[in-house]
């Protein structure tokens, strides 16, 4: 049973393996310097279908349309910060996988550690507070139960 589930499953293998990440259409290949580029720009460029994946790692349709327009302004000369106004502009600051560091980003970048200080100072301070209910001795000397002193005395006969 199980060898031939093996040899269905085998048989599959070419129609379910997908490639992971988009691949250049069959069209005009880049040099390899250039390719390299793409690369590197495209995985600054969050994918539009894929929760945090970038272009360069998505198998969506339009993260690989995405994927050629950035090929094609690689082609015509554009520089990194042009491309990334470009799609900054036509998609929006969230089209970044990660946020540019200015004024109304700053909560973004700098939140999450002052939420943990906050987090830690709390807990520090709930550690070291003594509860209400508990009073301190009023005597210093050690109080001893009589069934205790019984059982020591069971035992020291």
């Amino acid at each position: 049973m199980t060898l031939a589930l093996a040899l269905v499953l085998l048989s599959q293998a070419p129609q379910i393996a997908q490639p992971i990440a988009p691949q250049p259409l069959a069209g005009e290949q880049l040099d390899p310097v250039r390719e390299a580029r793409v690369q590197a720009l495209a995985k600054l460029i969050r994918c539009p279908v894929c929760q945090g994946l970038s272009i360069a790692d998505s198998p969506s349709p339009s993260a690989r349309a995405q994927l050629e327009k950035l090929r094609d302004l690689v082609r015509q000369g554009k520089s990194d910060e042009e491309i990334i106004q470009y799609f900054e502009a036509r998609f929006g600051e969230t089209s970044l996988l990660l946020p540019k560091m200015d004024a109304k980003n700053l909560g973004l970048w700098f939140g999450p550690a002052v939420l943990l200080l906050f987090g830690f100072w709390v807990v520090f301070s709930q550690v070291r507070r003594k509860p209400a209910g508990e009073k301190a001795p009023l005597s210093t000397e050690p109080t001893e139960d009589e069934y205790l002193e019984r059982v020591r005395s069971e035992l020291e006969r």
